[in-house]
């Protein structure tokens, strides 16, 4: 993930910048938290204000992005966090957890060094997908084979809470749904440097050439229509929380 993300970060924090909607529903999960534990931190979305941040990631360019903050700044990974037992309030993990070598060790160890609650942003799986896999069916095998199931927090951690994160239609955080309502957006290059997904894959040529001839046909319209009615849509993104 390292050297995958000290690529896709040459232009990450300004393609993707934290949605207010989805900050705030992360923010009120983590409310009370004094201490928190930002794990597979990125460039610093989504850290809330209010309390002492601690944020670990082992990508140096994603660390350079960070903006000015008082956060404690670490470079490493989520499987081997360097703090004692019970170190922190709380911990998130947002958008992260796909990208980690060992899913049930790196959950382990956030559960090891946090006393409170412990808050994902994370994808359902088996979720329905959106219509660019019409487009790109690949991204849905893709997707079987990097997610965590939702049932793997219950196993690693108890009982959690799961509750739908929907989209915005005007999301300005840049990650692979974030233009379910403006599809011409999958197709500049610069849109999806910044998502991991399309880094792994191998082609998506024939996929993008569709698209392209479906808008300027109109026949993406006719398809999708009743989604430009909508202010937001469920794409399968889930906050989970412990109990």
């Amino acid at each position: 993930m390292e050297r995958l993300y000290d690529t896709i970060g040459l232009n990450y924090a300004n393609l993707r910048r934290p949605d207010p909607r989805i900050a705030r529903r992360i923010e009120a999960a983590l409310h009370g938290a004094e201490t928190v534990l930002n794990v597979g931190a990125g460039a610093g979305s989504y850290e809330p204000t209010g309390c002492r941040i601690t944020a670990v990631e082992p990508s140096a360019e994603m660390i350079g992005q960070r903006r000015p903050s008082d956060a404690v700044v670490i470079q490493g990974s989520a499987e081997d966090l360097p703090f004692e037992d019970n170190a922190f309030d709380a911990s998130m993990a947002v958008l992260t957890i796909h990208h980690w070598s060992d899913k049930k060790r790196g959950v382990a160890e956030m559960r090891r060094v946090t006393r409170g609650k412990i808050v994902f942003l994370t994808y359902d799986s088996e979720f329905p997908a959106f219509w660019l896999t019409d487009y790109l069916p690949e991204l849905v095998t893709l997707d079987e084979g990097q997610m965590p199931r939702l049932q793997d927090f219950d196993r690693w951690l108890g009982p959690v809470a799961v509750s739908p994160v929907p989209i915005p239609h005007d999301c300005t955080d840049g990650f692979l749904a974030c233009y379910w309502r403006r599809p011409a957006a999958y197709l500049d290059e610069k849109v999806r440097a910044a998502m991991s997904s399309f880094w792994a894959l191998d082609d998506v040529a024939d996929g993008l050439a569709k698209l392209e001839s479906d808008l300027k046909s109109g026949e993406w319209e006719r398809r999708y229509s009743r989604l430009l009615a909508l202010d937001a849509l469920d794409c399968g993104y889930r906050l989970v929380e412990t109990r």
